[in-house]
Order: C-alpha cells, then sequence, then structure tokens
C-alpha cells in the first residue's frame, strides 16, 4: 500500500515579478492564464513568452471542447515549457498539455489513449481553493454528457508549484470565499477517504486548522481583513491539496458535478451547497471510525460539542458567503433523479473514495433536501 507522495516541488515567491525572474520567463514558454490576473501583474513586466487566455477558449468551467482548442494553440507555438497562471480551471487545462502524441480531451479523461508526460508545467495558482497545482487530477466537462469528469494519473503532475501572495489581492471577496470552502472540503473529505493515511490526515489537519481559524477572523473583524491572511489561505489551500492529491475527495465533489456541468456553477460554490448534507449523511450511516475522529478534530477547533459539529460549520460558513438552494440555478425537480443516476453512472472513481459509498437513493434524498 502506498502511504503517500508528493511529486511536485513546491515554491513560493512574493510577488510576480520575483516569479518572473526567478523562471527566467520568455521565448519557449507557453504561459495559460486568467486574463485579469495577468493583466495586472505580468502585462507590465514585459515578458516575451507565447500568451493564452482561458477566456479565448470559452467561459466558466473548463469542457473538453475548450481543451481540444487549447491543445491545437500549444502544438501550433512551439514551446516546450508549459507555464499556468491562474485558478483550478487554468491549470487543470494545462495539465493535459503536458502529454505526448495526438488525442482529443475527451480520450484522455476517458483514458481511452496511453498516457505519458512529455512537457514541463509550472503552476501558479491564483485562488485559494483548487490545490490544483500538487494534485495529479484535471477535472472537465465532457460535452456528450453535460457532465465533468475527472482524471486522475501521475502523469500530469506539475514539475513545480509556485506560490505567490500577492496574486490574490485582486480576487473579489466571492471568489476568495467559495475557493477557500472548496479547499476546506478537499481537508475533510480527504481526511475520511479510505485512501487516507496517516501522512494524508497531517496535511488535512493542518488545512483545517489554518482555514477554520481565517474564517474565524473573517467573520470577527470583516471581509477585508482577509487581505491579512492571504498567505494563510493560500498555504493551507496547497495543504489540502497534497492530501487530496494522495488520498482523494468524495461523495460532496461526486454530488456537485451534475450541477456545474448542467448549469456552470462554480466548483467551489458547487461543492459548498452539498457539503454539510453528505457529511450528515455520512453521520448518520456510520458515526464511528474515521468520522468521528474527524468529528472530534473539529469540535476542537469549532469549540463546539461533537454533536453539533456539522451545524456550526454551517453557521460559520453561511457568514462567510450565503449558500442557494440547487433551484436557484435551474435545476428541476424531475433532474433529481437523473442527476443522482449521472453520478452513480459516470463518478465510481469519486465515489469509490467516499467515506460511505452512496447508492442512487441516498443521492436522490440528498438532492432533495437541498432543492
Amino acid at each position: 500500500m502506498k502511504l503517500f507522495q508528493q511529486k511536485t516541488v513546491i515554491n513560493k515567491c512574493e510577488t510576480a515579478k520575483e516569479f518572473a525572474e526567478a523562471y527566467q520567463i520568455g521565448k519557449g514558454d507557453f504561459i495559460l492564464a486568467s486574463k485579469s490576473t495577468y493583466d495586472a501583474y505580468f502585462t507590465p513586466l514585459g515578458l516575451d513568452a507565447h500568451v493564452e487566455y482561458k477566456s479565448e477558449y470559452g467561459k466558466g468551467e473548463p469542457t473538453d471542447v475548450m481543451i481540444d482548442a487549447l491543445i491545437a494553440d500549444y502544438k501550433a507555438s512551439g514551446c516546450d515549457r508549459i507555464i499556468a497562471i491562474g485558478g483550478g480551471g487554468v491549470i487543470d487545462m494545462a495539465k493535459i498539455l503536458v502529454l505526448e502524441g495526438e488525442h482529443t480531451a475527451e480520450q484522455v479523461y476517458r483514458r481511452q489513449v496511453p498516457l505519458k508526460k512529455a512537457h514541463t508545467l509550472i503552476a501558479v495558482p491564483t485562488t485559494c481553493g483548487a490545490g490544483s497545482e500538487v494534485s495529479n487530477v484535471s477535472i472537465a466537462e465532457l460535452t456528450s454528457i453535460h457532465s465533468k469528469m475527472g482524471l486522475a494519473d501521475d502523469s500530469i503532475f506539475a514539475d513545480e508549484a509556485v506560490l505567490v501572495p500577492e496574486l490574490l489581492t485582486k480576487l473579489p471577496y466571492s471568489f476568495f470565499a467559495t475557493s477557500a470552502i472548496d479547499a476546506f472540503i478537499h481537508a475533510i473529505e480527504s481526511y475520511v477517504s479510505p485512501k487516507a493515511t496517516l501522512y494524508t490526515r497531517m496535511f488535512s489537519n493542518q488545512a483545517m486548522e489554518m482555514i477554520l481559524d481565517g474564517f474565524q477572523k473573517i467573520v470577527e473583524h470583516g471581509p477585508e481583513y482577509r487581505m491579512e491572511i492571504l498567505d494563510q489561505f493560500l498555504i493551507a489551500s496547497d495543504l489540502a491539496g497534497v492530501a487530496f492529491g494522495n488520498a482523494g475527495t468524495g461523495a460532496v465533489h461526486a454530488m456537485s458535478y451534475p450541477l456545474s456541468g448542467e448549469y456552470h456553477v462554480a466548483h467551489g460554490e458547487a461543492n459548498y451547497l452539498f457539503l454539510t448534507a453528505v457529511f450528515a449523511e455520512y453521520q448518520r450511516v456510520n458515526p464511528d471510525g474515521e468520522l468521528k475522529e474527524l468529528n472530534e478534530h473539529l469540535a476542537g477547533l469549532l469549540h463546539c460539542e461533537v454533536d453539533q459539529v456539522y451545524v456550526e460549520i454551517e453557521k460559520l460558513l453561511d457568514k462567510i458567503i450565503a449558500r442557494k438552494k440547487l433551484h436557484e440555478y435551474g435545476m428541476t425537480e424531475d433532474q433529481i433523479q437523473s442527476f443522482a443516476e449521472g453520478v452513480e453512472q459516470n463518478q465510481q472513481r469519486l465515489l469509490n473514495q467516499s467515506y460511505v459509498k452512496f447508492n442512487v437513493e441516498q443521492m436522490v434524498k440528498i438532492y432533495r433536501q437541498l432543492f
């Protein structure tokens, strides 16, 4: 049994300028970036690199169609080193560029072609949630099934992850909040995963502690206080990424994917909707084992009784950002059954990593509860 691995080298630069100079970015580099971030921090540096923006390929979360267009542009550029500067979507798209051979994105995500790394990838996160810079996971919507699908393979690890706190300073509060909540979900889902080990739980525990501490400070001092602790959230997100990169996420992610695929709800926001409902069902079905340990740890961080953990988490997170009901995104009651069946059909990788492997009936109950 493999206990732990960390293939990506993790570095830190305080500013975009420091990063560009340290890595001597220039000719031969293919940059995929979020346009607003690149314009704010990198355009003034006048870098002589090939730059593409995620927005040129489409809006919202990555799709196989967007990635196919990106692959074509990368191959035409003649570049070798890939630099991804953005949120999880940007980094997830860039991960597919490292593979050798001719293939479509759908073939890659369905593992219908050999996966062999051929190019260098440097990942620079601009949110504090995805953790994609240190994971071997890439997620995209397959347009043929209108749902997200995840690929987990060691061939798509970034060679280096570079944490640059300056790049979070212009992140809107709503994106900060949902991405940080997503990092928290990575930490707790990976903690109770059947693949978790003592090593991965150390990373999960530290990430949970840092994120909840940060949320409590924001509730006390106000949203703008986040600017004082961006470094804390960036590192916590990275720690959670290491944990889920080894142990995986579970039913929260699995059940959120149809909502994101069908209604283009941002990844972190979609996960947030399912967090406490999924863990309440875990608690109902199997309250002992790793979940009991997790709840005791969370009770200590939240200063509450163990049986009040998810009530207190819900209260805290609702003070960070309010949640919506599923129908407010356009989901219809008729889709409850089809969403649950689609998760069972397309998300076995995540369901197998869940603390409790849900069946269709359990998922229908959760969708109905949140509808």
